[in-house]
């Protein structure tokens, strides 16, 4: 022991003092980009704005193709925002590609005490995309976010991205927008709190009897079955060994036993009598009679049926006969391959021995308050939870309701859940065009996204509004006509037209006149109409 003591002693001292004398500290040369780190910048922030505003552009001209289940508008913001997040993360890549070892904020993220690889991009090459709700910056003023840009700007600049970096100091606009989203974060934190607090004490409340009783079923104070076998399993979670919550890790107490019980001699087992002996013991007494799961039971034989091919692939590439391999008479280089690879029957039965003891060893104890510890184990990583669902506009699975909201739902027991979601199968799998048809029969259809242009006519006697569809997009959507764009606005409870004010001219031209006499409120009436008709669901025909 003296000799392992003495050098850690003059080891450990050597370090404190080393510690001692040179002082860890940060300052504002860590955080300084080089001069190839700002090229390297400068490049990926202008490709970036480059993809944008073509994508931009595509929006203005209509040519942008609407994701599922999104109009252009929420398609091109789904789009620039996944932009500029790949945009940040390349610069932060670069950024911590570049940075020396000694760096001080680079040694405090990766030993854990402060920081991520985030923080240090952010004070070194770029903030990133500011974001209020989980979206871009919303628009404060009239069309945009700020009077210092054009009205209707979607450039990365007039949505909140911040280009520069804490170092390089922010330019006003971006001061702002940073503002925003750093008062969203104060927010959150302090309504989280009290949100998450209320949630766990109602939690605990509501489990706090469940316990497990002695025929392992859990039930509640009053003996009301609650569950007949803790989680399906009767384990304890605690005792769980493998990954994915399985109750032993097999690679590693089979390398246990082959090293502490080596063969000595013992003849190899064939992959037959493997698997019978296998099957003679998860047959057996301690195994069958309520002892194992079936899913522990299909575990132990996955394990074996991969250890099997395992063994015949190494026979094979040594050329050995699978029946001679590990038997008395059989050659130095069969013993070799039955020494390194083979099992004997010993070996299997203290390995299978080992397996059920360890997995009856694990099973939960009777009167453990399951129902206390289940409650903690949903409340204390809530805390940790943002208080707000995001709502991303793109891909629909996006669009889950997730974290306390979620938790919130589940405990009220809500009928009318936040985010619904119905998979279907298609009784026609392989039809494309009935496929299609189902879809844009489900998919909700607005008169703005199939209109080419809505038109006040002032000219005639009797002033109107002509709406004129665009056929291109009408075939995109399968049985959108004029008389369906007819019925869907006399069906409409806000618009409240009658029939005799909705004409249909041709198969792609409709007129509509007002309801009201007052020469003076006709034109106030055909411009409510003008901005309520772009927001119209279309009907389309059932399926």
């Amino acid at each position: 022991m003296k000799y392992c003591s003495d050098p850690c002693c003059i080891l450990f001292t050597c370090s404190a003092r080393f510690i001692g004398n040179h002082g860890f500290s940060i300052g504002v040369d860590d955080v300084q980009p080089g001069e190839s780190l700002n090229q390297k910048k400068k490049i990926t922030i202008d490709e970036g704005y480059e993809k944008c505003h073509e994508l931009i552009a595509l929006y203005s001209k209509g040519d942008l193709i609407p994701q599922p289940g999104c109009n252009r508008a929420q398609t091109l913001e789904s789009q620039i925002s996944c932009l500029l997040n790949k945009l940040r993360e390349t610069a932060g890549d670069d950024c911590m590609s570049t940075l020396h070892w000694r760096n001080s904020p680079l040694i405090m993220s990766q030993c854990g005490s402060k920081g991520s690889p985030i923080n240090i991009s952010q004070m070194v090459v770029c903030v990133g995309q500011q974001s209020v709700g989980g979206r871009r910056a919303p628009n404060g003023f009239i069309d945009r976010t700020l009077p210092h840009f054009p009205i209707n700007s979607k450039t990365p600049a007039a949505k909140g991205f911040v280009a520069n970096s804490f170092y390089t100091g922010l330019t006003a606009t971006e001061f702002f927008f940073h503002t925003m989203g750093g008062r969203e974060g104060l927010v959150d934190t302090a309504v989280k709190t009290a949100e998450t607090g209320y949630m766990s004490r109602r939690l605990m409340k509501g489990l706090e009897d469940l316990s497990v009783f002695y025929d392992q079923t859990v039930r509640n104070a009053s003996g009301g079955i609650v569950q007949f076998v803790y989680g399906d399993d009767g384990m304890d979670p605690v005792k769980m060994e493998g990954k994915g919550g399985r109750p032993l890790n097999l690679d590693q107490l089979f390398m246990k036993v082959m090293a502490t019980c080596p063969q000595r001699g013992h003849d190899t087992l064939s992959p037959e009598l493997i698997l019978q002996m296998l099957n003679d013991k998860l047959s057996g007494q301690d195994a069958s009679s309520g002892g194992c799961s079936d899913k522990f039971k299909e575990m132990l034989r996955k394990f074996f049926e991969d250890r099997i091919k395992m063994l015949r692939s190494t026979w094979r590439a040594l050329q050995l006969d699978e029946d001679r391999v590990g038997k008395r008479d059989s050659s130095i280089e069969e013993r070799v391959a039955a020494d390194i690879s083979g099992i004997s029957a010993k070996q299997l039965q203290v390995f299978l021995d080992t397996c059920l003891s360890r997995y009856h060893s694990k099973i939960i104890e009777a009167g453990a308050s399951i129902g206390a510890i289940g409650a903690q184990s949903i409340g204390e990583p809530g805390t940790q939870m943002t208080l707000k669902t995001f709502h991303f506009a793109g891909v629909a699975s996006m669009n889950v309701t997730l974290g306390v909201p979620r938790i919130k739902e589940i405990i009220n027991a809500v009928k009318k859940i936040s985010t619904p979601i119905i998979t279907t199968e298609l009784l026609s799998e392989q039809d494309e065009l009935f496929a299609a048809k189902v879809k844009c029969s489900i998919e909700k259809v607005v008169l703005g996204e199939v209109a080419a242009a809505i038109k006040i006519v002032l000219r005639s006697n009797q002033p109107h509004l002509v709406v004129e569809l665009d056929m291109q997009r009408t075939e995109r959507y399968m049985g959108i006509s004029s008389d369906t764009v007819q019925l869907s606005i006399l069906n409409d409870p806000k618009i409240k037209l009658k029939s005799e004010h909705v004409r249909v001219i041709d198969e792609t031209k409709l007129r509509i006149y007002p309801t009201g006499t007052d020469k003076s409120k006709l034109q106030l009436e055909l411009h409510n109409l003008k901005s309520m008709l772009p927001k119209l669901i279309v009907k389309v025909d059932e399926v």
